[in-house]
């Protein structure tokens, strides 16, 4: 009987038929003894609503709570090719014995678990354990299965995590949607999850403090000294200053210019400091070795790479270049047996940095009874984030994240850097003036990155220099004279806006804000989501419109306010604090071992799945529930009140919606808009499309706002006067008719669309339109006639993204409901080299099928729930 073994990718299998030994047959690897196949990541999924009852896939209150009796499983839309070859594979008559390849840890397993449950297989299961995609690794691996039983905690585990996430984030997206929003439709999805909604939760809380912050202003009085060798600064510091409850109190800084002022004129009359130096010598260990998440701050704040960018980047160096360990860890220690395998890759570095490894080396400087280095206790799924020895011919990015693993692991082998610290005060009249000086005089590890300081997140921020000495000539005691001084003003900053790094930092140690102490300890180790997750999380914050990059910032939206205050209206504010998380946690670790039962977390999950249902399907909102504000009223002279959408007059007359155009209405520009009937143009404004634009709200005799747009200017910055004139649709051409609607589309200055009498007559909801223009590019004529005609125009060259600034070249697409979409042409022969190499390629025609299916839904996003992680 043959073994058939399944890898979670394509890659993996193509490496273990390789140290195997087995060839290519087929769609899969085949000899005597093995079968080597894959998975693609999650070929199997959890039934969705509309799978277990049709009329599910309408999203009505009437029909919540959705609560299985038990998940049904599916094949993925992407991967029911896969999901048919492998099932298969897995009843064939000669095979005995199934072994579980896919990635070590709780996601690999539920993968193989859907799978082999979908498949309705029978056979032995064994599993293949590995940590690294080395020869060796792989070897050991396979000479050390498991017996699968061994796994049926980890599994249970990893199915009540997905049906989890499946239970709150289903109900709760589609109850919150109904609620705020009456339909679901683009943009108007309130998805809700255990880990995006406190994640975003995080963001949205920081954004209150900013925009609440009132600064206060300061001064500081700094001074130049001179001594016999030369002249230093100080900065004056509070006499008997200790630090209290405001936050913001330092002891440089003064809070009343008078008594600054005071301090100044002081100096002028005694112009004499004298100096008295404290001198310690500081040590400073290396870094730990990365995970994943603190290899994407770091990747973040030196090459502002998004935390998904390096992601993938370390991927491609464990799966395609084999170059690192497995990058989806959140631990920073190794195994307590790695001391010969650390030694062995420290031997095989080569180049500059093979120099450093060298090093360690003939100074026996890998200690296996170094904890920070070599600690089971501290390592989970997955040890940290090192080189496997092997090389490969890395460019651009990818060469730079390998060179800040291999550094760091070379750096942590080595002794403390020692830096000689000078603390400085120098005395005049009362007041004491603080300076610092910092030498280093031993490099060690720092010596890995040039003897200069390392570019990592640990590194000192308050790095001083090297202070004049203090001779005898200076006198006994030491004298130094005031040269020069100055009264520096300065104000208080709010916190600032979380960028990826940062957000990923306050993911990872956000069990810090969970009060019962053992939950905060069972997310110690994991925090909100997992390291293989945050990446998508944030992305997928940013993609539902729940936030926005400014830059490295990332800034919540006006529908983040909205939801926000929506679950604690609802009292279901559990979903915003990672505490649900902690608890989460906690279970599934207990669960692992062997100590809580699969069915009471379900059951609780379930309980508290009907808690918010119930109370978002019974919300009620009333006066006591609005806030008053300072604006009266202009048609009963009372204050306006601010309730959880609207701001809405006493008498009920009046009412505008706090949030317009995707931009909240702040309560003085509501002010300024019931004044003077008119404020702006106002920025902030964005599209369905997420396009940001400016506009004039105008306020009309009936309450209602309108949008009054700036006139539209050509290339020569004039005034375009086709564009903004009224477009008379009995002059302009018909180019096609609208696939959603039926309406004809007419080509007008303003771009291609049908007559807006005809939509209002058709009461139309789903119209196409398209501007002269798209991503940079004018759009001819005759590919709009093409587009409208035959769904697809020819290939358009020249598209430039609004994210990344580069030119693509697609196809454009139009959708049955007049959405616009792309379709990219064919890779070039290099990539399908690329992919044959991996193996387990699917048939030819079925490859070609997923891929446009695949660029499809690349192109226009289904609107829907979407889970923390995979399922």
């Amino acid at each position: 009987m043959k073994t058939l073994v399944i890898a979670e990718k394509p890659s993996v299998a193509t490496d273990l038929a390789k140290v195997l030994g087995v060839k290519k047959s087929g769609d899969w690897y085949e000899d005597d003894n093995h079968i080597i196949s894959s998975a693609v990541g999650h070929v199997v999924e959890l039934q969705m609503p509309e799978d277990i009852d049709k009329k599910l896939s309408f999203w009505t209150l009437e029909t919540l709570p959705i609560i299985p009796a038990k998940f049904g499983l599916k094949p993925s839309e992407d991967a029911k090719d896969r999901f048919q070859l492998l099932d298969k594979l897995m009843s064939r008559k000669d095979v005995g014995t199934v072994i579980n390849a896919c990635d070590a840890g709780r996601e690999g397993e539920l993968i193989f678990t859907y799978l082999y449950e979908l498949a309705e297989c029978k056979k032995p299961v064994k599993r293949l354990w590995m940590q690294s995609m080395t020869k060796t690794a792989i070897q050991s691996a396979f000479k050390n299965l498991r017996d699968g039983v061994e796994f049926k905690p980890l599994q249970d585990a990893a199915r009540s995590r997905s049906e989890a996430d499946w239970l709150i984030g289903i109900n709760g997206t589609r109850a919150a949607t109904k609620r705020l929003f009456g339909r679901a439709g683009a943009g108007n999805v309130a998805s809700l999850g255990r880990v995006q909604t406190p994640t975003l939760s995080l963001v949205y809380e920081r954004e209150k403090l900013i925009r609440a912050f009132v600064p206060r202003t300061y001064w500081r009085l700094a001074a130049e000294f001179q001594v016999s060798e030369g002249t230093y600064f100080g900065i004056a510091q509070k006499p008997g200053f200790k630090k209290g409850a405001d936050e913001h109190d330092k002891a440089d800084r003064y809070w009343a210019k008078p008594e600054a002022e005071r301090l100044l004129a002081g100096l002028a009359k005694s112009p004499i400091g004298f100096p008295v130096d404290e001198k310690k010598r500081q040590r400073q260990n290396a870094p730990r070795l990365y995970d994943l998440t603190t290899l994407q701050r770091e990747a973040n704040g030196r090459f502002g790479l998004s935390a998904s960018s390096t992601l993938k980047i370390a991927q491609a160096l464990y799966e395609k270049h084999k170059v690192l360990t497995y990058p989806r860890t959140d631990s920073r220690a190794l195994p307590e047996d790695y001391p010969d395998t650390v030694r062995k890759t420290l031997g095989q570095i080569e180049g500059g940095l093979g120099v450093h490894a060298k090093r360690v080396l003939n100074n026996n400087w890998v200690k296996p009874g170094d904890k920070s280095v070599f600690n089971n206790s501290q390592i989970s799924d997955h040890f940290a984030i090192i080189p496997t020895g092997e090389t490969a011919d890395l460019k651009d990015l990818e060469a730079k994240i390998y060179d800040m693993v291999v550094k760091r692991f070379i750096a942590v082998f080595h002794p403390a850097a020692e830096f000689d610290v000078t603390t400085r005060t120098t005395t005049v009249g009362e007041v004491p003036f603080l300076t610092t000086g910092k030498v280093l005089v031993v490099p060690g590890w720092l010596e890995v990155y040039g003897k200069g300081e390392a570019d990592t997140e640990e590194k000192n921020k308050d790095q001083a220099v090297q202070l004049p000495a203090l001779t005898a000539a200076d006198g006994n005691p030491a004298k130094a004279r005031v040269i020069g001084s100055e009264l520096e003003e300065d104000a208080t900053r709010p916190p600032p806006r979380y960028t990826e790094a940062t957000l990923l930092s306050a993911m990872e140690t956000a069990g810090k804000l969970v009060e019962d102490e053992e939950h905060a300890a069972a997310m110690k180790d994991s925090g909100l989501g997992t390291p293989a997750t945050r990446a998508s999380i944030i992305d997928n914050l940013v993609n539902t419109k729940y936030m926005e990059r400014g830059g490295k910032e990332l800034i919540p939206t006006a529908k983040a306010g909205t939801i926000m205050e929506f679950l604690v209206a609802t009292k279901v504010e559990v979903l915003t604090s990672p505490a649900l998380t902690g608890q989460w946690e906690k279970q599934l670790k207990d669960m692992e071992a062997g100590h809580f039962t699969r069915e009471n977390f379900i059951k609780g999950i379930s309980d508290l799945t009907r808690t918010i249902v119930e109370n978002i399907k019974g919300f009620t909102e009333n006066s006591a529930d609005s806030r008053e504000t300072t604006i009266l009223s202009p048609t009963d002279g009372l204050p306006m009140r601010e309730s959880l959408r609207t701001y809405v007059s006493q008498d009920g007359l009046v009412k505008i919606y706090r949030t317009i155009g995707q931009r909240n209405l702040t309560e003085e520009e509501l002010g300024i808009l019931l004044k003077d009937k008119a404020i702006g143009p106002l920025e902030g404004f964005r599209s369905k499309m997420g396009r940001p634009y400016k506009a004039k709200l105008v306020l009309g005799e009936d309450w209602k706002i309108s949008f009054e747009f700036a006139p539209r200017l050509d290339a020569n910055g004039e005034v375009d006067v086709a564009a903004n004139e009224p477009v008379d649709y009995a002059k302009c051409e018909v180019v096609g008719t609208c696939p959603a609607s039926g309406l004809a589309i007419y080509d007008t200055p303003r771009g291609y669309r049908a007559n807006p009498e005809d939509v209002a007559s058709a009461k139309a909801k789903n119209v196409f339109s398209l501007g002269k223009t798209m991503l940079g590019l004018p759009i001819p004529r005759e590919q709009i006639v093409k587009l409208l005609s035959e769904k697809k125009t020819d290939l358009l060259q020249g598209f430039m993204s609004n994210r990344t600034k580069r030119k693509f070249d697609a196809f454009l697409l139009v959708k049955p409901n007049a959405g616009i979409g792309f379709d990219f042409p064919p890779r070039e022969p290099k990539a399908k080299k690329e992919k044959g190499a991996d193996g387990e390629a699917a048939p030819k025609k079925a490859s070609k099928k997923a891929a446009r299916k695949s660029t499809a839904k690349k192109a226009v996003k289904a609107v829907g729930p979407v889970a923390d992680e995979p399922f």
